[in-house]
């Protein structure tokens, strides 16, 4: 996405880390893992360097080795998700403009909102059910949904099946690579990651592509018309 927000950087120092502190809170109390899971899917809807994905991601790793219930996991990632991405959508829709200054400054901040309301208006429901799974992408166009006063009952079915499908894609990822290295689950949780971040740069890569094959075609249309 244009201008897009940074996003946490995963590493496998940092992986690792979070992966013992979810040990250590499932040794303490397992309820505090699933409340970790959800604050972090919430937080990354409203602040992209929260590595939502990682956290679910581990939960799945910790949930293959029957220390967490894997579909608990899920409904935390779910929640947290849709709760911080409609928590976004409010704040567009009573703050417009100065939320989006707020969080988008500089040219590349108004390249990414205008980029958001352009596919807004163009995708509408689709563009929020992808955005999700666009790094940084996802509060650009839930502020822009709520500024726009885009429907909130059509915002929140869409949200929630986003919600639930990104949860699952996670939270499975990391169930089945724990399940792959069921005596190393730190194996599990590199290749889970591992894939994650393939997936992500191939999105990346094919939005790159579409946007140059669409530049080609409109200086294409251009040159015809002269």
């Amino acid at each position: 996405m244009p201008g897009a927000a940074p996003t946490g950087r995963i590493t496998p120092k940092s992986s690792l880390l979070i992966y013992n502190q979810f040990l250590r809170l499932v040794a303490e109390a397992s309820a505090w893992a699933y409340a970790v899971v959800f604050i972090f899917a919430f937080l990354d809807a409203l602040l992209p360097v929260v590595p939502s994905e990682t956290a679910v991601i581990t939960a799945g790793v910790v949930a293959a080795a029957s220390h967490l219930v894997l579909p608990v996991v899920l409904a935390a990632a779910a929640c947290g998700a849709f709760a911080g991405d409609n928590a976004a959508y409010a704040i567009g829709h009573h703050f417009g403009p100065r939320a989006k200054a707020r969080y988008f400054r500089g040219a590349k901040g108004r390249k990414a909102i205008g980029w958001a309301e352009h596919q807004l208006a163009e995708r509408g429901g689709e563009l929020i059910l992808v955005a999700r799974f666009i790094p940084g992408g996802r509060i650009a166009v839930t502020l822009t949904a709520g500024a726009a006063r885009y429907p909130w009952p059509r915002f929140a079915v869409i949200d929630a099946i986003a919600a639930i499908v990104w949860a699952s894609y996670a939270a499975f990822l990391g169930y089945f690579g724990g399940k792959a290295f069921a005596h190393t689950p730190w194996a599990g949780l590199i290749l889970a990651l591992s894939i994650a971040l393939a997936v992500t740069v191939a999105v990346e890569l094919g939005r790159a592509c579409a946007r140059h094959h669409r530049r080609l075609g409109e200086s294409g249309g251009g040159r015809n018309e002269e």
